[in-house]
């Protein structure tokens, strides 16, 4: 069954290539540069496999991993970087699966453009979309490769801080202050994070503090009246331990932007802190411990004296405040051998406004999970044992309470058979308290000859369905029935990369299918069986979703300027409810791309410019329209840097594209799940500048 599945997914995406080899070169690949690191770690990355997270303060949790970076500078000098979101700690050229890796440098260019969260960030990569999940409150999920937001699992550290099934809401609460990179890997990763990693991983890496006090200051205003001020400090503790902290404020005033009454801009008030302790032992021990606090109130719908359709007012809000911790610990066992511990709790409660309803939850997420890690002088592995909890609790509606508990098993090898080729196996077994033994594995290949770097990789995962769709994340629970009889969400995906760097010339290309059963989604029927439709409950899908597109990448670097083009092709189909064919999957552009040109003396100044397209998208239950127009996304931006003092401005979406020029957003009805908008599918915040002050200090 597995050669089958791999075998019919590799199929069509051959078929995907030839179908458009006349579109876009065949030497391309969307998402960052094949970085180049250094091929002289070839022995110690085996020493450093797990054991060489010491200086990453994290295990590596993911399969192994090709890295597209997203450099600062295009220097002949290697570095060698361990990638954190793979277990086997190789570094990162030598991974049979690709990681995508945004680093400090893009960091601190996107927190001068987005310094409150990091949903620009991950955006403004390949194969990646932001996609708004509720018009009212502004939250959002993210899709890799077309699959659905909820099958993404975010990370910090290695760690699921913000749950195993993180809320859309969480990306938005999440600053990029502290962080010194961002790994992306798309496709399956269930075979070592479980079922909340079904479409990939988002990794964020914090920094690892130096021998000396040091730290940063940013404050930044926008021209729709929003405020951030983030601040980071790092300093040595004591011989062996040191430390940092992390906080922001972060403010943004309510705004109806197309003057209808409804809020296009949801106003907000966030407090965050996150304090981190990393200690080494004399004896090659290390431990990583941190904790972290968030308070938000968000306010969105009518605004002041506006109504909806049915004459009343609609206030949506959300009030949130989460609490977490975490810890990673690594100790030398033998020569060849580490012992490593992760964990991690977190707890978070809402309140919910909904109109006339008023909802108030808890979720609650548990990581417990021991390895072990051992190298030869050809192979890494890593075998484990983990425990996952992942718990909902509503005070208004109990019906819908859950408790998944999941012990599981896990293994990973990786061998290099010759100096060209590298294999990867992982495998995970969970015993699911809901939905019974699901069995996750994941086979990567990895061949280098010169400049040439072809991987492919195929990997099957689960799901464990919960209530919150978008569409029910969006709305709340009210008027969804009881869940009953639902089957795991299951997916097989398979890729293909080929990238090859001549130069000053960077090209890369990826096909890439999945095949998604039992997919979860909202039906409509009548409470009382009497034809009227007033209600919805979650089905699964009677077919399966069949994804299948291509990332196409070009980089060029000409002295102190860095030209970058991409484009996404996106095939999403899914079986038609009225089951009458096939129909697109909504949301889902069949065509975009992008252009950045950017130029930055290190230290001095930077000045970009971006050009993002997003192709036509299905839409449902829209009663204007069937199918989205086509619309650009264009920005400038530039910083200079005097000393230990950087200024910047940055202007976003120059076009003015707003979502209601095309259409209204609210409804003339409410839907049947209680949402008073139609989908986001657009911009609806319109031209927006901001600009701001960095501050460096210390080392």
């Amino acid at each position: 069954m597995l050669s089958y599945s791999a075998a019919s997914l590799i199929l069509s995406l051959g078929v995907i290539g030839v179908s458009e080899a006349s579109m876009v070169d065949d030497s391309i690949n969307t998402s960052g540069q094949s970085a180049n690191y250094s091929k002289n770690d070839s022995e110690s990355h085996s020493k450093n496999s797990e054991h060489s997270e010491h200086s990453e303060h994290s295990e590596h949790d993911a399969p192994n991993a090709d890295v597209d970076e997203h450099e600062h500078e295009h220097e002949e000098e290697m570095e060698t970087i361990v990638i954190q979101a793979t277990r086997s700690g190789r570094i990162a050229d030598e991974q049979p699966i690709r990681v995508e890796v945004i680093n400090r440098e893009e960091i601190e260019e996107k927190a001068a453009m987005r310094p409150g969260n990091i949903s620009m960030l991950v955006a403004e990569t390949g194969g990646v979309r932001l996609q708004t999940t509720s018009p009212a409150l502004g939250s959002a999920n993210i899709r890799l490769q077309g699959l659905y937001g909820r099958y993404t699992q975010l990370l910090a550290d290695g760690l699921p801080l913000y749950g195993n099934q993180a809320g859309s809401i969480g990306l938005l609460q999440v600053p990029p202050t502290d962080l010194s990179r961002v790994e992306i890997i798309k496709g399956s990763a269930s075979s070592l994070y479980g079922g909340s990693a079904l479409g990939g991983v988002i990794n964020l890496v914090s920094r690892t503090p130096g021998d000396e006090l040091s730290g940063e200051v940013l404050v930044n205003a926008t021209t729709r009246d929003g405020q951030d001020v983030t601040t980071y400090f790092e300093s040595p503790l004591s011989e062996n331990v040191k430390g940092s902290v992390t906080a922001g404020a972060h403010y943004q005033d309510k705004q109806d932007i197309d003057n209808d009454g409804w809020i296009d801009l949801a106003g907000y008030e966030r407090y965050t802190v996150r304090p981190r302790l990393f200690w080494e032992g004399q004896e090659g021990q290390t431990l990583y411990v941190t904790s972290g606090f968030m308070t938000e109130q968000r306010t969105g719908g009518t605004l002041g004296d506006n109504t909806v359709a049915d004459g009343t007012s609609f206030e949506q809000s959300q009030d949130s405040d989460r609490l977490d911790g975490g810890l990673v610990f690594s100790m030398p066992l033998l020569e060849s051998l580490t012992f490593n511990t992760r964990a991690s709790a977190m707890v978070q409660d809402h309140v919910h406004v909904y109109g006339a309803d008023i909802e108030e939850d808890q979720h609650e997420s548990y990581l417990l999970e021991n390895s072990i890690a051992g190298y030869t002088d050809n192979s890494d592995w890593v075998v484990g044992l983990a425990y996952q909890s992942e718990i909902f609790a509503s005070d208004t509606y109990p019906e819908f309470d859950y408790s998944y508990k999941v012990p599981g098993a896990f293994a990973q090898l990786d061998y290099e058979l010759t100096d060209q080729i590298t294999t990867s196996y992982s495998a995970r077994i969970d015993e699911h308290s809901e939905y019974g033994t699901q069995f996750s594995p994941r086979v990567s290949v990895l061949y280098r000859p010169s400049d040439l770097t072809i991987r492919g990789s195929y990997g099957e995962g689960y799901f464990a369905p919960t209530p919150f769709v978008e569409e029910i994340e969006a709305a709340g629970l009210s008027r969804l029935a009881p869940i009953d009889n639902l089957q795991e969400e299951r997916a097989k995906t398979a890729s293909l990369d080929v990238s090859y760097t001549f130069d000053d010339v960077e090209t890369s290309l990826t096909l890439f299918g999945s095949n998604v059963d039992n997919v979860t989604g909202l039906e409509a029927f009548s409470v009382n069986n009497d034809g009227s439709l007033d209600a919805v409950r979650l089905v699964n899908a009677p077919d399966e979703s069949q994804i299948r597109g291509s990332e196409v990448l070009l980089r060029y670097y000409l002295g102190d300027i860095k030209l970058t083009a991409s484009y996404l092709y996106l095939d999403a189909s899914e079986e038609s409810p009225d089951g009458q064919g096939r129909r697109d999957i909504a949301l889902t552009p069949r065509h975009s791309g992008g252009f950045v040109a950017m130029w930055e003396q290190h230290g001095n100044f930077r000045a970009g410019f971006e050009a993002y397209y997003t192709g036509t998208q299905s839409v449902n239950d829209n009663p204007y329209i069937d199918e989205t127009n086509p619309y650009w996304h264009l920005g400038l931006m530039g910083e200079i840097t005097v000393g230990r003092v950087s200024w910047f401005i940055n202007l976003e979406n120059l076009l003015d594209v707003k979502q209601t020029d095309e259409h209204p957003m609210l409804l003339p009805n409410r839907s049947l799940s209680g949402q008073w908008t139609t989908d986001i599918w657009s911009r609806n915040d319109g031209f927006i500048a901001n600009a701001g002050v960095r501050v460096k200090f210390g080392h």
